[in-house]
């Protein structure tokens, strides 16, 4: 049973992969290399910045002093430190996620120099070349524009749930008074 649903999966996306053309191989390529470096990011969140956190904050409460000048430079580096880690590859999820609808767009400029090719050797006579030069252009499109808001939607909450846990981090290595 599950095996003849895979097979079936399969089947229509390389129906639809092929419908859309060349362009929707290398939208597939980029939307793949995003969600693997998203799957990273929830990886890092989850799993191994609560041990940094909790590695700080236990070095934290265990100094005697808090107000000095040098432990204020050591808890200000620790927090430039889980800045850095926490926001790694969110510019470049974006900056993927930007490029997805210029894929789409470029899909839909080749698709219509296709229509317009059919067009102009054998007229508007074939409808049915016509529509498979039609689908070239707007599968995509679709594509590009659905991959950029789940990108944009993945990306927006990734960079909040960023700033939320450097904010508790910075609250939980406030001086203690």
């Amino acid at each position: 049973m599950a095996v003849s649903w895979l097979h079936n999966w399969l089947d229509t996306l390389m129906q639809f992969m092929e419908q859309g053309g060349h362009i929707l191989w290398w939208l597939a390529a980029v939307v793949i290399v995003c969600w693997l470096f998203v799957g990273e990011r929830v990886i890092y969140l989850f799993f191994y910045f609560p041990k940094r956190r909790q590695l700080w904050i236990s070095q934290w409460h265990q100094r005697e002093e808090h107000d000095s000048w040098h432990a204020h430079a050591i808890r200000d580096s620790w927090l430039n430190q889980a800045h850095i880690e926490l926001n790694q590859h969110l510019n470049f999820i974006k900056w993927l996620v930007s490029i997805c609808p210029m894929l789409g767009l470029l899909g839909t400029v080749t698709g219509m120099i296709s229509v317009f090719d059919v067009m102009a050797t054998l007229g508007s006579s074939q409808p049915k070349l016509m529509a498979s030069g039609i689908s070239l252009a707007t599968l995509p499109t679709m594509a590009g524009m659905v991959a950029a808001l789940a990108g944009l939607f993945v990306h927006a909450r990734l960079s909040k749930t960023c700033r939320l846990r450097e904010l508790k981090l910075e609250k939980s290595l406030r001086s203690p008074k």
